[in-house]
């Protein structure tokens, strides 16, 4: 063996691995963790899973959409979907996907709203070592501490504010597709009434009452997910800025810490 070769537990050599969800749906199992790599542009179509889903990828960044929201999961970060909760999802660059099922009455402790997550370098290490195991995996021993310390892990770990909430009413809806089309263009709640022909009154109260944010702050939300997937690709921070309407850099970088907690450099891991 190479001196820089890893020994490796061999996998545990029950059910054969799969990239089909639905082969994970009544395996005899507290937690599953499914492994599919997938490409820029795949879409899998809205589906659900009678487990809760810790939505995660070691790499690359996806979009989830929900009836109640969008959200965009950049690297060190997951979406919680609860048990049944019709989803899909839409691949922004290529994704190591790692998805982690678990147990509708496991699932009761980690709410019943999608939520982002952070996925510490221990909870990415544990998610990884279940990952090398077959879906049938030997339940005692090392696997047993492995998944007691996913659900520990999952417990205490930090939620991110990334979700964009969605509107119902027909009007919101196509003023919101066409800003997500189209982030960078800064538009005024006026420009956006005449378009759909109600007063800038009326489109100001309904996308309180329905997204429960103000027109500015979720025109923010979209620009700071369209941020993140531009930082994944490699776009210096400068660009971003500038790219999406901010008036210098360092404006854009105040709002990112404002509402992230850190600098985008740190949030993306990179000095």
């Amino acid at each position: 063996m190479k001196p820089q070769e890893r020994c490796l537990a061999s996998p545990d050599p029950g059910l054969p691995r799969s990239e089909d969800y639905l082969d994970y749906q009544s395996v005899a199992r507290l937690m599953t963790v499914l492994v599919r790599d997938q490409h820029t542009g795949e879409y899998n179509h809205p589906h659900t899973h009678r487990h809760g889903q810790l939505l995660y990828a070691s790499s690359g960044v996806m979009r989830v959409a929900t009836e109640n929201g969008l959200w965009v999961l950049p690297p060190r970060r997951a979406l919680w979907i609860p048990p049944h909760m019709v989803h899909d999802q839409l691949m922004l660059s290529p994704v190591k996907m790692r998805s982690v099922y678990i147990e509708p009455k496991a699932s009761q402790s980690f709410g019943t709203n999608c939520k982002v997550v952070e996925i510490s370098p221990l909870l990415r290490e544990l998610i990884l070592a279940l990952a090398d195991q077959s879906i049938e995996y030997e339940q005692h021993g090392r696997n047993a501490h492995i998944v007691a310390l996913i659900l520990s892990e999952l417990v205490v770990a930090r939620t991110l504010p990334l979700q964009i909430p969605w509107p119902r009413d027909r009007r919101l809806v196509s003023i919101c597709e066409a800003i997500l089309e189209h982030p960078e263009q800064a538009r005024s709640v006026g420009y956006w009434a005449d378009r759909v022909g109600a007063s800038s009154r009326t489109l100001i109260r309904l996308f309180l009452a329905e997204t429960g944010l103000n027109f500015r702050h979720w025109v923010q939300q979209v620009r700071l997910a369209t941020a993140i997937d531009r930082l994944d690709k490699g776009h210096p921070i400068g660009n971003v800025a500038r790219d999406l309407g901010y008036t210098s850099q360092s404006a854009f970088s105040a709002m990112f810490r404002r509402t992230m907690g850190e600098s985008p450099r740190e949030f993306m891991g990179r000095e």
